[in-house]
């Protein structure tokens, strides 16, 4: 029994520390992704360094929005679609306090453009993420401790009644 509870506790262990590990590689491609659309987006409207710095700060919330929502609606692309239109349109209310009229009108009628820009890039993403997953994969780590049998373990635990 307690060799039942320890190979648990174990395992689980192992497993969080393998999604801690995984955790902060997709924040970083999630950053990239919203520093990409970004950049291009800043080249497009011809922003100033004040624009950049509001827009950089509206992308990279509404990119890890959006990966959300692609990471929990997985499989299901019209969904994810609907739920993603609706962050771009909380990302064009917030443009709209931060771009000219002409900036804004510019990016308005390119929306369609950047979604896709940056959908592809997010597909990219995670095939390059799954690539470098299966190549590389990260160490399980359990901080040292190891697993062995003692002959105390090995004794059957005695049956009480």
């Amino acid at each position: 029994m307690k060799n039942l509870i320890a190979t648990t506790v174990l395992a689980v262990g192992v497993t969080l520390g393998t999604y801690a590990q995984q955790a902060p590689a997709k924040k970083a491609v999630v950053q990239q992704r919203a520093d990409r659309l970004s950049n291009q987006m800043a080249r497009e409207l011809r922003l100033n360094n004040y624009q950049t710095t509001k827009l950089r700060a509206i992308n990279a919330d509404k990119v890890a929005k959006m990966a959300a929502i692609e990471a929990k609606y997985a499989g299901n692309n019209k969904l994810v679609d609907e739920q993603c239109k609706g962050v771009c349109k909380e990302r064009d209310q917030e443009l709209r306090n931060v771009l000219t009229t002409d900036q804004y009108s510019a990016y308005y009628g390119n929306r369609a453009t950047y979604y896709a820009f940056d959908k592809n890039y997010a597909m990219q993403s995670g095939d390059i993420m799954l690539v470098n997953a299966v190549q590389n994969p990260l160490p399980a780590s359990a901080k040292g401790a190891t697993i062995s049998q003692t002959k105390e373990d090995a004794k059957p635990a005695p049956r009480g009644r």
